[in-house]
């Protein structure tokens, strides 16, 4: 295998932050380090480049201008390796909303990524759509990322059995893709994609179960009043899909079947899965002959390249 990846969905925790989620040790190190240990885990699953993006925090104005400005620091010192989506005050849109064009103007960042809900509030809500609107003039996509639950979210997921469980389904044993699929609809339902037609989003494991319900999803959303453009439309024209952390084929088939192949694109979850599993998952994706010749180059590279306007040093 000679490809090498851009891969979207790679974290880092900053030391400006407040420590707000245990990660496990092992977990805490790598997302720490931004230089020599990770360039090595890179170059182990044939990464070029990885757009960084900060763990789930709710961060005031100032916070975010601090941290995004280390981060910056540190994508200097490996410019070719490492690119930038901004930490942005979701509390402020406003001040969200100047945080994107100063990232993406002054600091060279590539967009954003948005924690999935602030504190159990999505960004249907017109009080957001300043942060929409901004991306859509700057022309750059924003990451819509699974976040933990609010207390109250919480509860909706505890049962007749020990409250950890209650916490890992609320997690990454389900609430995190059935909520961020659920965004998705609620920003559709909205009218968002009408008000902001060249809107760019991105989101990531494998379509967040929306590729599966996608046919049921069009069928019910054609019943809920006039729209300028239907489901089917903004999944093909605004919304792009990345594998994070999904290692398995018949998910990614079930993708590339109801979604446009430039709109899939590889990542890996980097520290939470490893960069050598992203690449052995390539290599089954490669033989199973699912995608082939250009539209693998697409997938691994290609598709990334045109979204967010770089080019990588192969």
């Amino acid at each position: 295998m000679v490809v090498s990846f851009i891969t979207l969905e790679e974290h880092y925790t900053s030391p400006l932050a407040p420590s707000t989620v245990p990660f496990p040790p092992h977990i805490t190190s790598k997302l720490n380090v931004l230089g020599k240990s990770r360039i090595q885990d890179m170059d182990d699953g044939h990464v070029a480049m990885q757009i960084l993006s900060h763990t789930p925090l709710d961060a005031p104005p100032a916070l975010c201008t601090q941290i995004n400005d280390s981060l910056a620091d540190a994508i200097s010192q490996h410019p070719t390796r490492l690119a930038g989506f901004a930490l942005l005050p979701m509390i402020d849109p406003l001040a969200a909303a100047a945080e994107l064009a100063r990232c993406v103007r002054d600091l060279g960042f590539v967009g954003a990524l948005l924690d999935n809900h602030l504190d159990g509030e999505f960004y249907d809500a017109a009080k957001f759509w300043p942060v929409f609107e901004k991306a859509q003039e700057l022309d750059v996509p924003l990451y819509i990322h699974p976040t933990f639950a609010s207390e109250k979210m919480l509860e909706h997921y505890k049962g007749n059995y020990a409250d950890s469980i209650a916490e890992h389904l609320s997690a990454f044993g389900w609430g995190w893709h059935s909520d961020t699929g659920l965004h998705i609809l609620r920003l559709y339902a909205s009218g968002l994609f009408d008000r902001f037609p060249r809107l760019k989003i991105v989101i990531g494991h494998m379509g967040e179960l929306l590729p599966f319900q996608l046919d049921r999803c069009i069928r019910v959303t054609s019943h809920w009043g006039p729209r300028e453009r239907g489901l089917q439309q903004v999944w093909d024209e605004n919304l792009w899909v990345t594998t994070s952390g999904m290692f398995s084929l018949p998910p990614l088939a079930c993708l590339l079947q109801t979604t446009r192949k430039e709109r899939v694109l590889y990542s890996v979850d980097y520290p939470f899965s490893t960069t050598e599993t992203g690449m052995r998952f390539f290599e089954q994706v490669e033989k199973s002959g699912l995608l082939k010749g250009e539209e693998l180059d697409m997938f691994a590279f290609g598709n990334a390249e045109k979204l967010l306007k770089l080019k990588r040093k192969a």
